[in-house]
């Protein structure tokens, strides 16, 4: 069952340095689009208080003028000082309902102007929402992008309306309106956030690079060691987590290589104490006059050394001593078939594979399946294909099959695939054992599985990359 992903390991990139890169781009988008959205705040408040005092202290010096001028010349100043953007009346009453929550700069600046710290003053400032509207005809051609440039930014128009009562009771009423700035990026805005881009990527590769490397490295010799080849210890580099990995690996496969080398040794020395016993034996049985006795002891004495002979075998691929070599898969195939005989075991045509493997090891793990194909099976169907990175060989025959618990239990040693206890028919349980042992010392995998019409296939997936 293939687990569950979550949404950051289907989004995110699957290597370290792709991981690191990522997250580093996307804290910078973050900061910097934080630091955007209040620098953009800023500055049109800033902005707006600028036009917004500025409209304020027109409106005081008006003020003062109508203060100062006869009731006749009202009319004179209020024109003067009207504009497209800002007009001025006088009237009973104010105009401004009351005072907006940011109005104070506004009304400290009227009536510093005015002199007149107690002077009623009231300054509305609020939003306006505007539809868009096409650009009028009477527009000249020249002044067209502009204007619609002006509208394709979508700006916000802000209104504010003054009311200052004047001298003589009246009030002096001001409506003004000036545009919130918009987002503007130009190339010279640009150009830090894109040489900070750059930075980042440059020292999230060298980052990446120098934990990456190590634990790539660290990889390949854990896999090396897996496959039973004998490397190198690792260079302890990278940071201080990965240098501590690597050193812990490296003591492991130091321990490891020891304890294999030990055990081979031994083998060798229990092999020739073994076997001169037992020759001896056979020696002696040989001598004695034939009797059903000594016929008897005899079969005792040849089972006991193929059993010896066959657990050596066992050992002797779990030890993996052989040095590897490149070979067509297809080619040893054909000559394991044809050592089985063409009666009794068939090849299906396939193009050449090379692989990378221990070939005496090989040979004897395949030659196992095929003899066991042909004892119990009636013949065996070898076949070969090639998927991304693996070589896939089955090996069919046409027999009862297994139970389906005991299509695992067949691969421990001296599990036998039949039940009489008859060396002519079953061997001693060892041949399947040896055949997993040495194809997972070539970081393959060996499963069997019943056939839907009968019979068995024991399928090996090799790697083809090397050992």
């Amino acid at each position: 069952m293939t687990p569950k992903r979550s949404f950051l390991d289907r989004v995110l990139p699957q290597s370290v340095g792709g991981q690191l890169l990522a997250m580093l781009l996307l804290a910078l988008a973050i900061t910097q689009g934080l630091g955007l959205i209040l620098l953009t705040d800023e500055r049109n408040r800033a902005v707006r208080a600028a036009l917004g005092l500025e409209a304020a202290g027109r409106a005081a010096n008006v003020a003062l003028l109508l203060d100062d001028a006869p009731a006749d010349l009202r009319a004179e100043i209020l024109r003067a000082a009207d504009s497209p953007l800002a007009r001025f009346e006088v009237g009973p009453g104010p105009t401004a309902p009351h005072n907006s929550v940011d109005a104070a700069p506004f009304l400290d600046q009227i009536r510093q102007i005015l002199g007149q710290p107690n002077r009623e003053v009231l300054a509305d400032i609020h939003a306006l929402a505007v539809t868009p509207f096409a650009v009028p005809d009477n527009v000249p051609t020249a002044m067209r992008p502009m204007h619609q440039a002006m509208m394709a930014a979508h700006a916000e128009p802000i209104e504010m309306t003054l009311s200052i009562r004047l001298a003589g009771g009246d009030w002096l009423n001001v409506r003004t309106m000036f545009i919130r700035p918009g987002l503007q990026l130009s190339p010279q805005a640009l150009l830090p956030l894109i040489l900070m881009v750059l930075a980042v990527v440059l020292v999230a590769w060298a980052t990446a690079r120098r934990v990456v490397g190590p634990m790539r490295a660290l990889a390949v010799g854990a896999d090396r060691l897996g496959r039973g080849l004998d490397a190198n210890p690792l260079p302890l580099t990278g940071p201080s987590e990965v240098r501590n990995t690597t050193y812990a690996f490296n003591r492991m496969q130091d321990r490891l290589t020891r304890f294999v080398s030990e055990r081979t040794n031994m083998l060798a020395a229990l092999s020739h104490d073994l076997r001169s016993p037992l020759t001896a034996m056979r020696l002696r049985i040989e001598m004695l006059d034939e009797t059903e006795d000594s016929v008897r002891l005899k079969a005792l004495v040849e089972e006991m050394q193929v059993m010896v002979e066959a657990t050596l075998e066992f050992a002797r691929g779990v030890a993996k001593t052989e040095p590897a070599a490149t070979v067509d898969l297809s080619a040893t195939l054909g000559d394991l078939v044809a050592d089985a005989g063409g009666d009794r075991a068939t090849l299906s045509r396939s193009s050449p594979v090379p692989a990378t493997v221990r070939p005496h090891a090989l040979n004897r793990a395949l030659r196992n399946l095929i003899d066991n194909a042909v004892r119990y099976g009636g013949g065996a169907e070898v076949s070969l294909t090639k998927e991304p990175g693996f070589a896939v060989i089955t090996v069919a025959d046409k027999g009862p099959g297994l139970p389906e618990d005991q299509l695992e239990a067949v691969f421990e040693p001296f599990v036998r695939l039949e039940a009489s206890r008859s060396r002519d028919t079953g061997g001693v349980g060892l041949g399947l054992a040896i055949a997993r042992t040495i194809i997972q010392a070539h970081g393959g995998t060996i499963q069997l599985r019943n056939r839907t019409g009968g019979g068995l296939n024991a399928i090996v997936r090799l790697p083809v990359g090397g050992v």
